[in-house]
């Protein structure tokens, strides 16, 4: 199991859907919560991308220096960028990171702002981009000079002179829940994401994406998108839920969810129907809590309890065959610091094994200046 955190590029605060409690999101900013996370011992952080976001690209390369082990899953966008291009900003940004880019394959799900962009194509068409654009992309950074005569794309000599670190390329990370995102998700990519969906939702699509990879004869490994509240008790952590949308009003939430209505996105519309825009009935399973999509696209669920609980609902995710968490919390930095404190040693992480002096195990300090406080036992 690993745990990656969050990069919030769109902005941070302490409540959903209001200025009260809300920071501006700058490079300072951006740099402390990337190294909270690398010290912490979080495996990675994902950017997001979006018009509403500071570019992935460029914020990731400005945390290469002062980050030292943290990996970076950054959007690659089919149909808004070059593959012959795409790969060389790959293997640049590999090189210069010593290997801790991870790739995330975002074909976009709403078309008013692919259209912004300048992309003007139905849903499965896009996908059908995004295939010939991950072939050329793969090719390239295996070390082929690639010519393309596809039904959208055509590339003649398209080539990386300078490789990446990780071979054959960096990891290909992909989350869609259509048929057509699906079946490219079993012709190119490492890991599958799904965003935060109740366990037997979670199973369903495991066993259909499984079976897409076995046709093929390629493996594959999961990860989750999720958002968390932790506290030390149960009572702790839901009114901590409850406060975070305390400002969001039946107004915010009307006006969100008509502009995710105009989404052709299937993941998207999976989250929506999780609430169906009424703050009624927010827990849809067992610690499971869908107040975030209420104001916020994407990934709209959050889990929430006590350490112990939170642990063991992960685990519950890991049996399915999750291995990659990407969590996120409001306000990011201070959460990237409770979650670690309170769900890592709780955890069989293995980037967390090797942070920190053991003797301290690995947070808090002596009693009475010698003796070690006890060590939390892991969930099992």
């Amino acid at each position: 199991m690993e745990v990656f955190w969050f990069i919030p590029t769109h902005g941070d605060g302490r409540y959903l859907g209001s200025g009260n409690g809300a920071r501006a999101v700058d490079d300072a900013y951006t740099r402390q919560i990337a190294q909270a996370a690398d010290r912490l011992g979080f495996g990675g952080v994902l950017l997001p991308t979006g018009s509403s976001c500071e570019d992935a690209w460029v914020v990731a390369s400005s945390l290469i220096p002062v980050t030292t082990k943290l990996k970076f899953l950054v959007a690659v966008r089919p149909g808004l960028m070059s593959p012959t291009l795409s790969a060389r900003m790959a293997a640049t940004f590999d090189r210069l990171s010593h290997g801790r880019l991870l790739v995330n394959v975002v074909t976009g799900g709403d078309p008013v702002e692919l259209a912004g962009d300048g992309l003007f194509l139905e849903h499965d068409t896009r996908y059908e981009v995004t295939s010939e654009f991950l072939e050329v992309w793969r090719r390239e950074l295996s070390g082929e000079t690639v010519d393309l005569e596809g039904e959208h794309l055509r590339i003649k000599g398209g080539k990386v002179l300078y490789p990446p670190v990780q071979k054959p390329y960096p990891p290909l990370y992909f989350g869609g829940s259509s048929p057509a995102a699906q079946q490219v998700a079993a012709d190119h990519v490492d890991v599958y994401l799904t965003w935060g969906e109740p366990p037997a939702e979670v199973a369903n699509k495991i066993a259909r994406v499984k079976e897409l990879f076995n046709q093929r004869g390629r493996k594959v490994r999961f990860g989750i998108r999720l958002h968390v509240i932790v506290r030390e008790t149960e009572e702790e952590a839901w009114r901590a839920a409850e406060s975070l949308i305390k400002y969001v009003d039946d107004d915010a939430i009307a006006a969100a969810q008509k502009v995710f209505a105009r989404f052709d996105s299937e993941g998207q519309k999976r989250m929506t129907r999780l609430h169906g825009g009424d703050r009624s009935g927010l827990e849809i399973s067992p610690n499971l809590w869908a107040g975030v999509g209420l104001v916020r696209g994407g990934a709209g669920t959050a889990l929430v309890g006590d350490p112990e609980t939170v642990a063991k609902r992960m685990l519950e995710y890991r049996d399915l065959g999750i291995e990659t968490f990407i969590f996120s919390g409001y306000p990011h930095l201070e959460e990237a610091y409770r979650v670690a404190e309170l769900l890592f040693p709780l955890l069989p992480l293995a980037q967390h094994e090797a942070t920190g002096p053991i003797s301290t195990s690995p947070f808090g300090e002596l009693i009475a200046n010698e003796i070690k406080p006890p060590v939390r036992t892991p969930v099992s």
